[in-house]
């Protein structure tokens, strides 16, 4: 009786790793509405265009991703925001331009995580479900060369920076730091209020640090942006993060939500670490976030 419910047991496991295996592909597109712009900012136009994307970690070889991340450029973004994590292995940066490609010829700006800087490392799911936080390999990844290919196609580099740009009819400030997961970030750098002439205020962030998201709300930013807990990746049904791998709490793993008086969104992701290729009741998404004049 005790090796059939061991059988049993891992004939089960197998079943929800397979199960959580095939979810890596089920691409979800989220949408939401937010009526953020001073009135007569889109002179007549119905909305502005914002796509978030985040957490590729690209592996060489995931043609699906690929062409589901390029397909995106049908929805006609007016910007782009990557909020990071956009490598999962050294060979990865040509797979990553081939995916993002149409999306570079439109405005974009990003920021980078940890996993851009550094290769992932095999993780021990235990320590993951206890929140603990995993040291990076340090192995380094060419995000160099990631990033100048960014820029070359136009998109600004949010990392530790302020840019005020237009796009269109809007009238954007932007501000970014460097990934709070791991203390990479410096406030006091981007500090200050955005532009007053802005219509737009975005605040970019790999991991939504509740410290960092504390400051950035301050100042007076609209909106935030950031990705890295994956939605919490492995959940409970109904999308209930049972981890967030960071200081936000399970409900605001993913989707949008208030923190304070600014807007808040987390990307479930459109990848997982190459050690831990599985997703439950948490499928990858990327999101389009339709800006319009207030009421």
């Amino acid at each position: 009786m005790k090796l059939q419910w061991i059988l049993g047991g891992v004939a089960a496991g197998l079943g929800i790793a397979a199960w959580g295996f095939s979810e890596l592909k089920k691409f979800e597109l989220k949408e939401y509405t937010l009526p953020l712009l001073p009135k007569g900012t889109l002179r007549g136009e119905e909305e502005f265009r914002l796509l978030h994307i985040s957490d590729l970690h690209m592996i060489p070889g995931q043609q699906t991703k690929i062409d589901w991340v390029s397909a995106l450029d049908t929805l006609k973004p007016d910007l782009v925001v990557n909020t990071g994590d956009n490598l999962s292995d050294k060979q990865a940066v040509p797979d990553t331009l081939r995916a993002l490609g149409p999306l570079l010829a439109r405005p974009g700006v990003f920021v980078f995580g940890t996993n851009d800087y550094w290769a992932p490392r095999p993780v021990n799911p235990f320590k993951y479900l206890l929140g603990k936080k995993r040291e990076p390999s340090y192995v380094d990844l060419p995000w160099r060369d990631m990033r100048a290919a960014f820029m070359e196609h136009g998109w600004y580099d949010g990392t530790q920076a302020r840019h005020e740009f237009k796009v269109g009819t809007v009238r954007l400030a932007v501000a970014g730091v460097d990934d709070p997961h791991h203390g990479l970030d410096d406030y006091s750098e981007i500090a200050g209020p955005p532009h007053e002439d802005a219509d737009l205020s975005l605040a970019l962030l790999h991991a939504p640090e509740p410290r960092v998201l504390e400051k950035f709300a301050a100042d007076g930013y609209q909106l935030s942006l950031s990705g890295h807990t994956h939605g919490g990746q492995i959940c409970l049904p109904g999308s209930r993060a049972i981890v967030t791998n960071c200081g936000i709490d399970r409900p605001r793993a993913q989707g949008l939500h208030d923190f304070g008086p600014m807007k808040m969104h987390v990307s479930n992701g459109l990848g997982t670490s190459k050690f831990a290729p599985v997703r439950l009741f948490c499928r990858p998404s990327a999101t389009l976030l339709r800006i319009t004049e207030v009421d």
